[in-house]
């Protein structure tokens, strides 16, 4: 199987992604299931859903009957347990156990449903703890991983393993992609599972209402990290859908990244909090750097539109309207 982008006359042939496709979003409430259903909806699909108390993704048989049943042109796969160090470091067994069972369940059922067309979103901690940076996709299994979140971070790497063994054994028009962190409308602001920008902007907008000092943050702050967009992720995944038609995963960010430390300054600014920030270097900084090399993405004619500042202004904004007695 080619890992080249089809060409035109493959395309004619090949199940990609059409004007007018019925797809199903699984985990279409989440950060990422949200944004994708608003991008495929206005650029005119049909988005086809199950909220997860009339279908539980990790069963297996009612999944695969329900697929059968609506048999959708396309599947997107953002279903899945997620969560920041502490989550995953405190719940390794669910963070392993429901995503294998969630990708294993959907992609099978799609599969045995006749679906033409697969997209499995991974994570970029799939890639070793310490891979050259940038990260090019090729860096996948090179290295150890990240201790904190190894046991999301195998599952995943699990679900690029089905969805190329889809495509080799079945020829299957099955791909995958690994977004880097996400943040946007949307997003988990639990302080004890979210990531850490949801978990920023909390912090420092509840520092800000009750006059705190300071507000005390994990680790030192020198970590890099990047950020994009939920509404760039989606398009992103729509445009691979459309044209992308290869056997390795594909990266999607922005390739841009900045310390944990500018992060937490710029997130201080939007909330206008006046406090100080301090650093307990005794909590774990995880990752020294993780930046993804996006090339193949960028190659298939795909550029973000929204600056981080931009983004983290109009999240605080949505999130503040989630508020009790936000009018």
């Amino acid at each position: 199987m080619t890992t080249d982008l089809p060409g035109p006359t493959q395309e004619s042939v090949r199940p990609l992604l059409r004007p007018g496709s019925r797809v199903f979003v699984a985990g279409h409430r989440g950060l990422v299931g949200s944004a994708l259903v608003r991008r495929l909806t206005a650029e005119g699909h049909e988005v086809l859903t199950r909220g997860r108390e009339l279908l539980d993704l990790r069963e297996s048989a009612p999944t695969a009957a329900y697929l059968r049943g609506i048999r959708p042109d396309a599947v997107v796969l953002a279903a899945a347990k997620v969560g920041g160090i502490m989550a995953n470091s405190t719940c390794p067994v669910q963070f392993l156990e429901d995503n294998l069972r969630i990708q294993l369940s959907v992609i099978a059922g799609a599969h045995a449903a006749g679906t033409g067309r697969l997209l499995f979103l991974g994570s970029s901690c799939i890639y070793p703890k310490h891979a050259p940076q940038p990260i090019r996709e090729d860096a996948l299994l090179t290295g150890p991983l990240e201790p904190t979140n190894e046991a999301y971070a195998l599952a995943k790497i699990a679900g690029i393993a089905q969805t190329r063994s889809y495509r080799r054994q079945y020829g299957a028009a099955y791909i995958s992609a690994m977004p880097t962190n996400l943040y946007g409308p949307g997003d988990n602001f639990d302080l004890e599972t979210s990531h850490v920008l949801p978990a920023l902007i909390r912090r420092f907008h509840e520092a800000k209402r009750d006059r705190a000092p300071e507000v005390t943050l994990w680790g030192s702050g020198s970590p890099r990290r990047e950020f994009l967009h939920v509404d760039d992720l989606a398009a992103a995944c729509v445009r691979l859908l459309e044209v992308y038609d290869g056997d390795e995963p594909v990266n999607i960010g922005c390739g841009e990244d900045l310390t944990i430390r500018k992060l937490a300054e710029t997130v201080r600014e939007v909330t206008g909090y006046q406090g100080d920030i301090t650093w307990d270097t005794s909590k774990p900084d995880g990752t020294p750097r993780k930046l993804l090399d996006v090339s193949r993405l960028l190659s298939l004619g795909f550029e973000p539109k929204i600056p981080l500042r931009e983004g983290i202004a109009s999240t605080y904004a949505w999130w503040l309207g989630q508020l009790p007695g936000s009018v």
